[in-house]
């Protein structure tokens, strides 16, 4: 339960206090904060809840944690484990752990600082996780990732013509297509048009052969006059929904993907959950000291603040 009763403390060696974490009593109320991250409207993004002071807990009592919070995501902020790090985050689903995931690492970073992080460095904070170290820009007017390194390989034709039928894309839809892997694998699908995204019908996920494919997602560039340049929808068969609101990690590997392609050639906005009633806005910019550095940006929002005890 959430709650305002704090157990007390103890407070961990010198080397982990500076960075802003506390053991927890043998009670087990840990600190925890609920935030929407990607979106300048508090709830119209993607909700992540943070457990903070997760030392202690083991993998099992994480994972079911995330189950019963029925989020997209869920974190455990830990000591770092490399002396570079800030902090080190572990990432669950409510069926299994990820090793990287894009609203989570900028939630985590907000609720982390939000409960006394003391990072290095202010304007470049350094975040541990399953794939390494992924550092968050705080110099700007959106908290950024940098956008990790993404294999990039080309989708076999036949599933591609079996995405295409199942999601009924028009060929004339179809511009490109490609399996990007940055610690989740994409099958990622460039359309003509935004409309065209916003067309697909999430619901055809539940197609059997989906389950053997994985996670799907689409980019279309909007027309002029529109507030954001691209529209993106991931639809996700694996995950146990349809359809994702906002997806960091999707969008660094599309922002990868297009880098490679000498298709980013300017700062975009990016839409995403515009299906499901969601104003998530995703700011691709390349740093502009090192155009091989990708930022992924957008604002997060703490919703909830206090105790829970598990």
């Amino acid at each position: 339960m959430i709650g305002t009763n704090r157990q007390p403390f103890a407070i961990i060696p010198a080397k982990n206090r500076a960075k802003g974490f506390l053991v927890p009593s043998p009670a087990s109320d840990r600190r925890f904060i609920q935030c929407d991250v990607f979106t300048s409207t508090p709830c119209r993004g993607n909700a992540l809840a943070v457990v903070i002071d997760a030392d202690g807990l083991d993998t099992d009592t994480m994972q079911q944690f995330a189950a019963w919070t029925n989020l997209a995501e869920t974190t455990f902020l830990l000591p770092p484990t490399d002396p570079s790090a800030d902090y080190r985050v572990r990432i669950f689903t409510p069926a299994r752990e990820m090793p990287f995931a894009g609203h989570p690492t900028l939630g985590s970073c907000a609720a982390w600082l939000k409960s006394g992080g003391n990072p290095e460095n202010p304007e470049l904070i350094r975040q541990q996780c399953e794939i390494g170290i992924v550092e968050i820009d705080y110099s700007g007017d959106a908290p950024a990732f940098v956008a990790p390194h993404t294999k990039i390989l080309s989708m076999d034709q036949n599933e591609q013509a079996r995405i295409m039928t199942a999601l009924s894309i028009k060929p004339e839809d179809m511009i490109r297509s490609a399996v990007l892997d940055n610690g989740p694998v994409w099958h990622a699908f460039e359309l003509a048009s935004a409309d065209a995204v916003l067309d697909l019908d999430a619901s055809r996920v539940g197609w059997p052969d989906f389950k053997a494919i994985g996670v799907i997602g689409a980019i279309g560039e909007s027309g002029k006059n529109r507030e954001c340049d691209y529209e993106v929808r991931m639809l996700a068969p694996s995950s146990g929904m349809s359809e994702d609101p906002i997806t960091g990690s999707l969008n660094a590997a599309l922002a990868r993907w297009f880098a490679a392609t000498n298709t980013l050639n300017r700062d975009l906005t990016i839409a995403q959950g515009t299906q499901i009633a969601r104003t998530g806005r995703v700011i691709v910019r390349r740093h502009p000291l090192d155009e091989d550095r990708i930022l992924i940006g957008g604002h997060t929002h703490i919703l909830i603040e206090g105790t829970v005890r598990i």
